[in-house]
């Protein structure tokens, strides 16, 4: 199974570590086994065409999948967890996506079914780092989906991006995350554009996103409607991968948090509880 994997990618996701206010996380450093085969250089960053040795893959129903921020976090165990369930992968990194979408559709490929957007833009002082990553980094990913007809978009963003309409301007994590450049509002007509694109998407909105294994299960809720709560990243992970299994995933807005005290329901059960967008 070919797969695509791109290295030394060192940008996070804001939101990764802010929403929760955690005091700290341990590195994830767990890797993917894979074999290296050839290389290519697209928007200056090396990209490695490997094989995954699973020998559970089905290339002939399998689909593949382009991941964007596939070296963040969380973009690394949508990677592995794609990887683990079969689907072959080609990943990006977030400069990637400020290219062109011209440039971005010759990195996605004519042989992609579908793309994963977990990017995030890095911390720091740039404050029009949110939007050229998480809103025209996005958009561009969505009018490269539109130059290949690849029809299956997956959005990870962020609880609380429309906490102006949720009574929550005032909300700690809400001010907080929008310091960095409005982030939240970056994200949010990011999801505007890709509900308006007529693209099969899904946009999970995850709560502060831990490093550590899940605790508890996962609770999902439609749209604005949860403003607090954390969630694991290998949660967050196994919902965008669960979309391409359950057709009740698609064109919905879910908000996902995890809690001890929630009873463990089915995915199918999860997103048929919430309507369509």
């Amino acid at each position: 199974m070919a797969t695509l994997f791109l290295r030394n990618s060192p940008f996070p996701q804001l939101h990764d570590s802010l929403l929760s206010f955690p005091k700290s996380f341990p590195s994830f450093l767990s890797t993917i086994t894979i074999r290296p085969l050839t290389s290519a250089k697209i928007g200056g960053s090396e990209i490695t065409e490997e094989v995954s040795e699973s020998e559970e893959t089905n290339v002939s129903v399998k689909k593949k999948i382009f991941v964007a921020g596939a070296t963040g976090n969380t973009g690394k165990r949508v990677v592995e967890q794609l990887l683990s369930k079969g689907f072959s992968v080609k990943a990006g990194v977030q400069a990637d996506v400020t290219e062109s979408s011209t440039k971005l559709a010759e990195a996605i490929g004519d042989d992609s079914d579908a793309v994963i957007c977990a990017t995030g833009f890095r911390p720091g002082w740039d404050l029009t780092a949110p939007w050229r990553v998480d809103n025209f980094g996005t958009v561009n990913l969505v009018e490269a989906c539109r130059k290949l007809s690849v029809n299956r978009f997956i959005l990870i963003s962020s609880i609380l991006v429309n906490g102006d309409a949720m009574g929550q301007l005032f909300n700690p994590a809400y001010i907080f995350l929008n310091v960095f450049g409005l982030t939240l509002v970056a994200k949010l007509q990011a999801e505007q554009y890709i509900r308006k694109s007529g693209i099969n998407n899904t946009i999970i909105r995850p709560g502060g996103l831990r490093n550590d294994p899940p605790a508890g299960n996962v609770v999902m809720e439609p749209e604005d409607t949860v403003y607090e709560g954390t969630i694991s990243r290998d949660q967050v992970a196994e919902v965008a991968v669960k979309c391409f299994a359950l057709p009740e995933s698609c064109f919905k807005v879910v908000e996902i948090v995890s809690r001890i005290d929630a009873p463990k329901r089915s995915y199918k059960d999860l997103f048929g509880s919430i309507e369509q967008s």
